[in-house]
């Protein structure tokens, strides 16, 4: 299934983006994975219960829940706005297959709002022309759209799907499904808190982790590069990571910075664009701590010495060709 990728914003503004949208999309499904980080990323999985786990945390329901009518452009607006992750359902016609099945998944993402809309304003501020059903990202600003190709056979499996894989939040959990929407995603640089979730310390650690999100919402870094895309401005410039230690398989995410499960819990921070990496043993997890490090790591600041982090690239290059057969 394939799903086109533009900026929630005016139809003017989409208009103007629908050739880069095109291109991107031309890169995105030719262009190999483009660095090692990334590469750990997309191979390293998880075990089958964890992935067990994932899917019946999916399909919990504390309570009944049904998609917003949104009838006007400012209650659209409002609604995306309010959200981390919303899931918008734009139809022409109620009548379609889609609709029933749209409704049917709502009850499975807890942590997705779910809106619904047949305003003929509404439609035309996204640009949208036809029966469309759109993911909208608050991290990085992203409208992803299933349109009227994508869902003439749409069944609750793929829809599913479509909406686990790009649900990314504040902080996003590493596991099998949302490492494709990581992977994906046109944030340049991650930040990964390595922690065992069965530590006692996890809870509040995770509380404030949000919290240093948060402040990063909007930033951008004019020293190390500059952002190119439409409206880039008004993303997270870091994707906030949560990778558990406590699962034997990400050993090798671990293993990839040089650190010990004796040295964790550690942040780590990695930019896409010239693959230039950082790492910091916390005893504790702080908003303070957590800013001052990404605030260091894009003004130039390093803690590991460039010299560890050429032996590790060396080290590994051969993972590069291992997978990509």
């Amino acid at each position: 299934m394939k799903y086109r990728v533009g900026c929630p914003e005016s139809v003017s503004q989409n208009t103007k983006s629908r050739g880069w949208i095109r291109s991107r999309r031309r890169r995105m499904e030719a262009t190999p994975p483009r660095c090692l980080f990334l590469l750990f990323l997309f191979t390293c999985k998880l075990s089958p219960d964890v992935a067990a786990e994932i899917q019946e945390s999916s399909d919990a329901s504390s309570a009944p829940q049904e998609p917003v009518r949104l009838t006007g452009v400012p209650a659209a607006m409002e609604f995306i706005a309010a959200a981390e992750v919303a899931v918008i359902g734009f139809f022409q016609d109620l009548e379609i297959p889609a609709v029933p099945v749209f409704h049917g998944v709502v009850q499975k993402f807890q942590d997705v709002s779910f809106g619904i809309s047949t305003d003929p304003e509404v439609l035309a501020h996204y640009n949208i022309t036809e029966n469309t059903i759109s993911l909208f990202r608050l991290v990085d600003n992203e409208q992803l759209n299933l349109e009227s190709e994508d869902i003439e056979n749409i069944d609750d499996t793929r829809l599913s799907r479509f909406i686990e894989i790009n649900s990314l939040h504040f902080v996003t959990e590493y596991n099998p499904v949302t490492v494709i929407g990581l992977f994906n995603s046109m944030v340049q640089i991650h930040l990964l808190l390595m922690m065992d979730k069965a530590s006692p310390e996890y809870e509040e650690s995770l509380h404030r982790y949000h919290k240093a999100a948060k402040l990063f919402q909007g930033k951008e870094n004019f020293n190390t590069f500059k952002v190119t895309i439409l409206n880039y401005m008004t993303c997270s410039m870091i994707l906030f990571i949560l990778v558990d230690s406590g699962v034997k398989e990400n050993g090798k995410m671990i293993s990839f910075f040089k650190l010990k499960k004796s040295e964790l819990p550690a942040l780590a921070i990695y930019r896409t664009l010239d693959e230039e990496w950082d790492t910091l043993h916390v005893t504790e997890v702080s908003i303070e701590g957590v800013q001052n490090f990404c605030d260091g790591f894009l003004k130039g600041k390093r803690l590991v010495s460039v010299r560890l982090q050429g032996r590790q690239v060396e080290c590994s290059s051969f993972l590069c060709l291992y997978y990509s057969y």
